[in-house]
């Protein structure tokens, strides 16, 4: 099986945590061929959607460089490969946006995980809408009297995040007596021109938030991540601490709720976050935490997602 994965640069890859790496590795040592690219390098001619792609010649999950690969290009349609994993990092951006719309003109001509119409529709932050029912008090606004006022609903303190925000960064909790508030406000919105997401604060974020990994609709690993000391972000990339989990029956009601959604989306692999029993993100562009449940668990999780390209992929091309 041939596999692409559109990544970003190769030297920006961490071998000891990136889900990437783990998902190609197993790739390789099955015997696949593993080839990547950068989203810059997609294109389309005459309507046949391709790539300039680089062949991967070796994987490490120790030491940097986490991935060699070889030195020339080769121009391939899309067509070329069994697979094709969509495993580029937020933000998701204009140039994002029109990768999506390429790979759009690849349909049936090869397997895409995550499938970029559900990549488009799903932004991480909104997509969670399609379940009220899961969800802590959230709205979306670029007002502040809207904000205010949410934030009065709620006790006098909220989480603020951006839209397009990603591991952790640009994530705040406000408090109304807090004289920062009105320019963390000012920022948040660049001054009433950007949506917002505002959400109850959850005191359950002291225990952590919980990473549930999915693939095909089901939970595939979970890991309890523990913010650190004098932070309310719990996302490993800000420094939380994974630890183990199970998944109670509220979080596998939450999993069973989003699996049709999910499905029809054509989201093959997906992350949710998860406090105190509600949904807060619904993670589709490139989610991780792989590594590190392999590491809590004793396993190999990314043997699951082979099994499912391997599954998935069309037999012949």
């Amino acid at each position: 099986m041939r596999i692409l994965a559109i990544i970003d640069p190769p030297s920006t890859l961490k071998p000891q945590s990136d889900t990437t790496v783990a998902i190609l590795d197993e790739a390789m040592l099955r015997g696949h061929e593993v080839y990547i690219c950068e989203i810059t390098e997609l294109w389309l001619k005459l309507g046949e959607p391709g790539a300039d792609v680089r062949r991967v010649q070796a994987l490490s999950r120790t030491v940097a460089p986490a991935m060699t690969v070889e030195p020339t290009r080769e121009a391939q349609p899309l067509s070329h490969f069994h697979a094709v994993l969509m495993r580029k990092d937020p933000p998701f951006d204009s140039v994002y946006l029109q990768a999506t719309q390429l790979l759009e003109y690849a349909r049936g001509r090869t397997f895409l995980m995550n499938d970029p119409r559900g990549l488009r529709e799903a932004n991480e932050k909104l997509y969670i809408f399609n379940f009220p029912d899961l969800l802590a008090p959230t709205i979306v606004t670029r007002r502040y009297d809207v904000l205010r006022a949410f934030m009065a609903e709620q006790g006098g303190q909220m989480i603020v995040k951006p839209l397009d925000g990603f591991g952790g960064s640009s994530v705040f909790q406000v408090r109304a007596e807090d004289t920062n508030t009105t320019s963390i406000l000012e920022i948040m919105t660049q001054s009433e021109h950007r949506w917002v997401m505002a959400q109850r604060f959850l005191p359950e974020i002291a225990q952590g938030d919980k990473r549930i990994l999915m693939l095909g609709g089901e939970p595939l690993g979970a890991l309890l991540r523990i913010p650190r000391q004098y932070d309310i972000r719990s996302n490993l990339a800000s420094g939380g601490t994974g630890v183990k989990t199970s998944l109670t029956p509220r979080e596998l009601e939450i999993c069973a709720r989003v699996r049709p959604k999910l499905l029809q989306d054509g989201l093959h692999f997906v992350g949710l976050d998860v406090i105190g029993g509600h949904l807060t993100e619904v993670n589709v562009t490139s989610p991780t935490g792989i590594q590190a449940m392999d590491r809590l668990y004793e396993t190999r999780l990314e043997a699951k997602i082979v099994d499912y390209l391997e599954k998935n992929a069309p037999r012949s091309l």
